[in-house]
């Protein structure tokens, strides 16, 4: 399996880990059940998880009224997506 692959699958599995908080904490919400921590969130948005992150939210329609999340988990997608650029253009090519 070559790199690119095994980068793939740890970014799906880490985006889908990130949205699948979203939701869990979105359901647990509407349910008045125990919530996931926003630290929790924010730390698996912050681990490569962005892309599920903000899906989750927009999706989810989820912490879309807490302006940090508004701002930072895009923020933190556009810099992981920069990063991933600059790996893939330093490293594999």
């Amino acid at each position: 399996m070559s790199m690119i692959a095994v980068a793939a699958v740890i970014l799906a599995v880490l985006n889908l880990f990130s949205f699948a908080l979203m939701a869990y904490d979105k359901r647990c919400a509407k349910a008045g059940k125990w919530r996931v921590p926003e630290k929790m969130l924010f730390l698996a948005t912050a681990c490569f998880g962005g892309l599920g992150g903000v899906l989750g939210m927009i999706l989810c329609r989820h912490k879309t009224k807490h302006w940090y999340f508004n701002v930072f988990f895009p923020v933190l997608l556009a810099v992981q997506v920069v990063l991933l650029i600059v790996g893939y253009n330093m490293f594999l090519k």
